[in-house]
């Protein structure tokens, strides 16, 4: 008896349903991926561009399978997805998308330096003005200098004010202005408060207690600092003092009106926008 033929069941063969999962799985994942993108339109179009010269697909008809960088290599390239796309779109856009990009980034990061400058220096100017409106109240705006900048607002107080000549003792009629100093800084420092003392360029005479005027400077603002920190409720952590010496001049020391205006004290009110604050 003559064997019966084995009868061909139609469809296509269980590989290409396999290959088909696959393609449909990487779909999805190309789809969740630009679903979760910002991308422009310069951007989409370099995308595109690297898309036919890896996979090959939109011009030619081409088949990835063999060539593509990320199919060809097996399915274990998945792994390494984000940097594949990555690398697909700087090697397409060539040096002169790399020169625009960075462009537009250097002009995005000025602008926005720009507006936080311009932000900070807002804070600065309102905390001045009421600094400046609590002076005139306590009668000592014409014994306290003052001015901003986008970082702080800075109180001046001259040295003749403060201190007899190479003293780091405050002079008792000084007192007054310095509590009322306290009061406003209590008032409206926040943050960080920092105390600078400053001196001419005459050079201590010999015998006396401070040897230069490095150690002059650095006496008076610890001067100021002890004053307050045990006059007002200020958190001394939060006040910085230095001695600057001779090396800060705002006016010629070839003068004695120059020499009057650079030993002064000056104590800076950082901003609560400021990096220091």
């Amino acid at each position: 008896m003559a064997k019966k033929p084995e009868e061909i069941k139609p469809g296509l063969p269980a590989w290409q349903g396999t290959f088909g999962d696959l393609m449909n799985l990487l779909l999805c994942f190309f789809v969740l991926l630009f679903s979760m993108a910002t991308m422009d339109a310069a951007k989409f179009e370099e995308v595109a561009a690297s898309f036919s010269s890896a996979f090959s697909v939109f011009s030619g008809g081409e088949m990835a399978i063999g060539k593509g960088a990320l199919i060809g290599d097996g399915v274990s390239q998945l792994t390494e997805l984000s940097s594949f796309v990555t690398s697909m779109g700087m090697a397409q856009s060539g040096e002169d998308s790399d020169e625009s990009e960075t462009a537009v980034g250097d002009m995005e990061k000025e602008e926005l330096l720009e507006a936080a400058e311009e932000e900070q220096l807002e804070a600065s100017a309102e905390l001045a003005e009421k600094i400046e409106k609590a002076l005139q109240e306590g009668e000592i705006d014409n014994m306290v200098a003052l001015n901003y900048t986008s970082q702080f607002v800075q109180l001046t107080i001259q040295g003749s004010i403060l201190f007899d000549s190479g003293k780091v003792e405050v002079k008792e009629d000084a007192l007054p202005v310095l509590e009322k100093v306290g009061q406003i800084l209590e008032s409206y420092a926040g943050g960080t408060i920092e105390i600078e003392g400053h001196t001419d360029n005459v050079p201590m005479s010999s015998g006396g207690k401070f040897a230069n005027n490095d150690e002059l400077s650095s006496g008076r603002a610890l001067t100021i600092f002890y004053y307050l920190t045990e006059n007002t409720a200020l958190d001394p952590e939060n006040i910085v003092h230095t001695g600057r010496g001779q090396y800060d001049p705002i006016a010629d020391n070839s003068t004695d009106e120059g020499r009057a205006r650079n030993r002064r004290v000056e104590i800076k009110i950082y901003n609560p926008l400021s990096a220091s604050y």
